[in-house]
């Protein structure tokens, strides 16, 4: 095994597979830490923690053994993904868990770098853009749970880390490899831990991944592995593979969970209900008046089924979020609405539902607990960050997990439809 990696949510977790996939890499992901050895050879394993919201010192203590288990399993690098986005509070959890696995490795610096341009994530003198906007200015300064007002990674991150952070400017990275090896060791030597580091296009990516090849540990979104495959193959580590994304094909009924309330995912809901296929809202509201909601979604669904997918959402517009988080509370309404499609999720599969698309990282999350999975191989990708994975075990699902700002306006029909090309 070459390269462990943490991710602080499910769907970032599948994003970073997916990233790693495509580039070579055979991988599977764990749902949480495993309890042994993995079943397969593969070259990367992605450990996917609920820790994003959660506070800062149990998602450090999650890391943690996390870490524990890569570096038993024989990893030689390691990775902290995180959003493309950033989400975090000032409280963390980025800093205190980037620092945390610094000093449990031993290690003097790592980068800090969310920025993957094909989702339209850049990073410009420390500033995160999403599109044109600045991140402050972005759908993100809406989330429920994590409300992006700071553009400034720097400024960000510093809030929430007891060391010095500094920043590797795009002049430096537009200069290629040995330049930001030269920046990022003077900003060691000045006592920096953590560094914010431009980029703009994928060709970036790849000249910091080379630069971080001697990096016992990367932070950063999904974008920066796509050039650590490389490095593994110039280091005679890793064989040419063709098949790393190669997934059992399973028939069966389909349908489609969305939690998420991100502009993204408001369109593909919008989406899927204007073309006419089936949608049963889940409402907090009736789940709070005690409404059993799951079952009644459920049983709507029953006789839909056996003709095609069905979608079930709880997905919102930003003032209607706003106006049940102050009815019921921000943790209260999430909570409500994780447990209830879960419940829904199990109910699906328990009426032959082989494949099943989830929208938004706390949903997947509830989603794939509630279903027991253990573990995921990552197959081929949909759209940039969003791959097709399978369950392990006797009778094996097909998933796919769907960060809630990622995906085309058409997601939860093409996903279905390319199974079926």
């Amino acid at each position: 095994m070459l390269l462990g990696c943490i991710a602080d949510d499910f769907t970032g977790a599948t994003d970073l597979a997916n990233n790693l996939v495509r580039n070579g890499m055979r991988t599977v992901q764990t749902i949480g830490v495993p309890g042994g050895a993995l079943a397969e050879d593969v070259d990367a394993v992605v450990v996917a923690l609920k820790s994003r919201t959660i506070a800062a010192g149990e998602a450090v203590a999650q890391s943690l053994a996390a870490l524990t288990w890569l570096k038993r399993a024989g990893c030689r690098q390691f990775y902290f993904k995180y959003c493309s986005t950033f989400d975090s509070t000032p409280q963390g959890n980025i800093g205190p868990v980037a620092e945390a696995l610094l000093e449990a490795l031993g290690a003097g610096i790592a980068i800090a770098c969310p920025a993957f341009p094909t989702n339209a994530r850049t990073i410009y003198m420390g500033n995160l853009f999403v599109g044109e906007l600045p991140l402050s200015e972005s759908g993100m300064r809406h989330h429920p749970l994590t409300p992006m007002t700071d553009a400034n990674l720097v400024r960000v991150l510093q809030a929430q880390s007891r060391g010095k952070v500094g920043l590797v400017a795009w002049t430096a990275v537009a200069a290629g490899e040995q330049a930001i090896r030269a920046r990022l060791a003077a900003l060691e030597a000045g006592g920096v831990r953590l560094t914010v580091v431009d980029a703009i296009t994928d060709t970036d990516l790849h000249a910091i991944a080379a630069a971080c090849a001697e990096h016992p540990l990367i932070t950063a979104g999904s974008g920066v592995a796509i050039g650590l495959p490389e490095n593994f193959r110039r280091a005679g580590l890793l064989p040419p593979r063709a098949n790393a994304a190669e997934l059992p094909r399973i028939s069966g009924r389909a349908a489609v969970i969305s939690g998420s309330c991100s502009q993204a995912t408001n369109g593909q809901v919008a989406h899927w209900i204007e073309s006419g296929r089936p949608a049963i809202r889940i409402g907090p509201f009736d789940i709070a008046r005690g409404t059993q909601v799951a079952a009644e979604a459920l049983r709507q669904a029953a006789p839909l089924l056996g003709s095609g997918p069905v979608l079930f959402y709880a997905t919102a517009a930003p003032e209607e979020v706003k106006a049940v988080q102050t009815k019921l509370g921000v943790a209260e309404a999430g909570a409500l609405v994780e447990q209830a499609l879960a419940r829904i999720a199990q109910g699906l599969v328990e009426a032959g539902v082989t494949r099943l698309v989830v929208a938004g990282g706390e949903t997947a999350g509830a989603v794939v607990q509630a279903l027991g999975i253990s573990a995921l191989k990552i197959g081929p990708q949909i759209d940039p960050g969003v791959p097709w994975t399978a369950t392990q075990g006797a009778h094996p699902i097909l998933l796919a997990l769907k960060s809630g700002n990622f995906g085309s306006r058409d997601f939860f029909v093409k996903s279905l439809e390319q199974l079926d090309a």
